[in-house]
């Protein structure tokens, strides 16, 4: 550090040392470069002039190298007497070992602390990108992240999108009715591309408790900034993944930071290793919010730095955004190759002496093409330059080293134990419980009333069986001549004693024995004029 800018290399002898501005940082760069001309080494001696400025870092590290960040170059090392030599060189006369404040993270929580974030913090747009959705079935997911807002649904891991997704196909006709084409086949095809992302081990990115932005800022107690590295080299195996949650990370430290405007320093400095995978086969309304993100979120306080090997990887509109460039060797070995090294010399500004496409191709390792935002915003004339060396380990720790340093740091167990509290899964499964409870109590309830309805009609029927066997039995009686005359007959001397007793008790009420006398043979005679009657019938 001198001068306020971090010494990025100068030409042999110390001529024309090349610095990177403190306060043009936030300008963001590029470092490209065919793969062994030094861009790691590059990129870690850059890491470690921010830390030594006091500000934060992020970067990912592909190949493991880059976690030697965490501790201090060796005397015994057999790149120290090049090192050495290459300090002396450039006049890098404050040159000397030592590390830097490392805080590893690792999406599957093996190598680092957790990382994760929640479905919903993810949003639909990257996680079509994620998923490799098409247009149609993007629409439909976008539809099931504002179906669970509106009802209070939280999409916190793959679960509850799995779930939500399952709500939607079952309301697909009401959907399509309120929000457009909802298929089931494509809510199907969207479930088969979650049970892919699951076995790229992306369940593990999802959940709680979230990463919290504010952990990856801070300084240690001798005002360095720390040195967030992502153990990447698993993850490359799933390079949307890894693509997606950079980009996801740097959306959300443009969604949360405020604005600070032009400051002496960044805040933080993102490096995206390995860019190309953020822009291959990205659809258009993915680079306009990567170019929209990059172009704004300087006023952040937010420097980014690609790492490619050819500069042709980053779109136009993002490349322009791109003021501090450093350029390793190209190879010209086909047309792309010789449209990358034209593309790269077009980039930089002109300096005397240097023939920008013809140096391209003969840089040695360890050697670069820089030009550099200056403190008045104007790009420095492009100067071949030999590069400072690390005074980090070039190369990876061990495990014993890296489970003693993640043990130790700030952050501690804050991410170790995942949380899985009440969320959409659980809420839909609850409402399914009280639906099939709901459905059980109306076909009881509709069993009881069909049974009752049953009972009655079953209780008329037997009253019209009644009904129809007494009047049988009235009609048999009718027709039979017998039994018309039995009936009419005890009929008539029911009618006559009926009388007979009557006129009886009134005598003997109000008369005497002696007309009670007449009475009696009165009845007798009745009786045995009754009798006969039925004797001649």
């Amino acid at each position: 550090m001198a001068d306020g800018g971090i010494l990025i290399g100068a030409g042999a002898g110390g001529v024309a040392p090349q610095r990177l501005e403190l306060a043009r940082a936030n300008r963001h760069g590029l470092i490209a470069g065919a793969t062994g001309t030094g861009k790691t080494v590059t990129l870690q001696g850059i890491v470690e002039g921010f830390s030594n400025a006091g500000v934060s870092c992020f970067l990912a590290d592909v190949k493991g190298d880059l976690s030697g960040l965490a501790m201090p170059g060796s005397a015994t090392a057999k790149s120290h007497a090049a090192f050495a030599a290459r300090a002396a060189e450039i006049g890098a006369s404050d040159w000397h070992y030592g590390d830097m404040p490392v805080q590893f993270w690792d999406l599957f929580g093996e190598q680092g602390h957790p990382v994760r974030t929640t479905i919903t913090e993810m949003g639909p747009l990257l996680l079509a990108r994620l998923l490799g959705l098409n247009a149609v079935q993007e629409g439909v997911l976008t539809i099931a992240f504002h179906l669970a807002d509106e009802e209070g649904l939280l999409l916190l891991d793959l679960d509850d999108l799995q779930a939500m997704l399952a709500h939607c196909a079952g309301r697909a006709e009401e959907l399509t009715t309120r929000y457009g084409n909802v298929s089931k086949q494509s809510v199907g095809a969207i479930q088969r591309a979650l049970l892919q992302l699951r076995a790229q081990g992306a369940e593990h990115f999802f959940g709680e408790p979230a990463l919290e932005l504010d952990d990856l800022f801070g300084t240690d107690d001798r005002g360095r900034g720390l040195v967030n590295i992502l153990a990447a080299d698993k993850l490359m195996a799933s390079p949307q993944l890894y693509a997606t949650f950079l980009l996801w990370l740097l959306g959300e430290l443009f969604e949360h930071l405020p604005e600070v405007g032009d400051i002496d320093k960044p805040k933080l400095c993102f490096f995206f290793d390995e860019a190309h995978l953020l822009f291959d086969e990205a659809p258009a309304a993915l680079l306009d919010r990567v170019e929209q993100v990059v172009r704004l979120i300087r006023s952040k306080g937010v420097g980014v730095y690609f790492i490619t090997q050819n500069p042709i990887d980053v779109p136009e509109g993002v490349g322009g955004q791109l003021g501090n460039r450093i350029q390793h060797k190209l190879n010209a070995f086909t047309p792309r190759d010789r449209k990358a090294v034209q593309a790269a010399a077009d980039t930089f500004r002109a300096s005397p002496g240097v023939d920008v496409v013809t140096a391209i191709t003969e840089l040695r390792t360890g050697e670069a093409l820089v030009s550099l935002l200056q403190i008045d915003g104007a790009p420095s004339p492009v100067q071949r330059t030999l590069i400072r060396p690390p005074a980090s380990r070039v190369g990876p720790v061990t495990p014993e080293e890296r489970r003693v340093l993640i043990d130790t740091d700030a952050i501690g167990a804050k991410y170790d134990v995942r949380v899985d509290r009440e969320s959409a899964e659980e809420m839909l499964a609850a409402k399914t419980q009280e639906s099939a409870a709901a459905a059980a109590a109306t076909r009881a309830s509709g069993d009881a009333e069909k049974a009752a309805v049953m009972q009655a009609r079953e209780d008329a029927r037997i009253a019209r069986e009644a009904e129809r066997t007494r009047r049988a039995a009235e009609r048999e009686a009718a027709s039979d001549p017998w039994g018309r005359a039995m009936t009419s007959a005890t009929r008539s001397a029911s009618s006559a004693v009926g009388r007979a007793v009557a006129n009886e008790v009134t005598r003997a009420v109000f008369g005497s024995s002696r007309r009670g006398a007449r009475s009696g043979g009165l009845l007798g005679q009745v009786m045995r004029g009754v009798l006969g009657g039925l004797m001649r019938r």
